[in-house]
């Protein structure tokens, strides 16, 4: 009882930081929240999550200044700083390149997403969640596909390119169409190379052959289980394992032959990342 009190009180910071993460933030306030002494925060805080709490702020914000880099690229990379806390382009770029190993500019032109995941590396949290699932009634659903294959820290290269398609045919616009994920597979347990996920989008006809790879799927009508998440996607594995490991059983239920998907209703860096909403679907017999 007294280790999920302490995990509850690290991850209330965690929150804490997510939602004032434009805010100054001070230890003083930090270890109020977490209703620990200001003399041992650091050290406690640095135990749980891996880095320490003024790094993991720093790291945070350099997370959404990377998005905003590359999927906002008509954003300028001084604006991009300033929304980051830094005073000046060269003081945000110093830390850019500190932490990634690129300027900003050129992980704006060439990202290298593996390199970037490996600072994102903290550990696991295991806070209390509340889990509201119900079993609704899904409708057969026409998709584009991107089968993404590979390694998972490679995922968002194929977002993006996904993304380019979306804006260069228009035949899923991201305004009014749904977007999707197919988990096919566990990152934490496949080899990386045998890794699989579908970046997917609404369409109301089937697609033609394109440069771009884009194919023609299904998302099958049936029961669904379906559970929203909030928050970082990051923090999706805990959702997803709670329908295997207790919804399923205390409900008597068996899983379909087909995988659990992703329906993202909003995305990150256009909202703050502990506003995202994700509905999570398990499809059943």
């Amino acid at each position: 009882m007294k280790n999920k009190r302490y995990e509850q009180s690290i991850q209330r910071v965690c929150n804490y930081i997510y939602e004032h993460l434009d805010e100054t933030l001070t230890v003083e306030q930090l270890s109020d929240v977490a209703h620990f002494s200001k003399y041992h925060f650091h050290r406690q805080f640095s135990n749980s999550v891996g880095v320490n709490v003024f790094k993991f702020i720093q790291l945070l914000r350099l997370k959404r200044a990377s998005y905003q880099l590359v999927f906002h690229q008509n954003t300028r990379i001084t604006d991009i700083a300033l929304s980051s806390g830094y005073d000046s382009h060269e003081s945000f770029s110093r830390a850019f390149k500190k932490s990634f190993g690129l300027s900003p500019t050129e992980f704006r032109r060439t990202p290298i997403w593996s390199d970037w995941h490996t600072n994102y590396q903290f550990k696991p949290i295991r806070g209390q969640i509340t889990m509201d699932a119900e079993i609704i009634a899904f409708p057969e659903l026409k998709i584009a596909v991107f089968e993404h294959r590979g390694p998972h820290e490679k995922l968002n290269e194929s977002v993006s390119q996904f993304i380019d398609w979306r804006k260069e045919t228009g035949l899923s616009p991201i305004t009014h169409s749904r977007t999707f994920g197919l988990a096919y597979d566990d990152p934490s347990v496949v080899e990386p190379e045998k890794f699989r996920f579908d970046i997917c989008g609404e369409v109301q006809r089937e697609i033609p052959q394109n440069s771009y790879g884009i194919v023609n799927k299904t998302i099958p009508g049936g029961r669904c289980v379906k559970i929203r998440h909030y928050g970082s996607h990051d923090d999706m594995d805990e959702t997803v394992y709670y329908l295997y490991r207790n919804w399923l059983t205390e409900n008597n239920e068996t899983p379909r032959d087909f995988p659990c998907f992703f329906e993202y209703l909003n995305f990150f860096p256009e909202v703050p990342e502990h506003e995202l909403m994700t509905d999570v679907y398990l499809p059943l017999n």
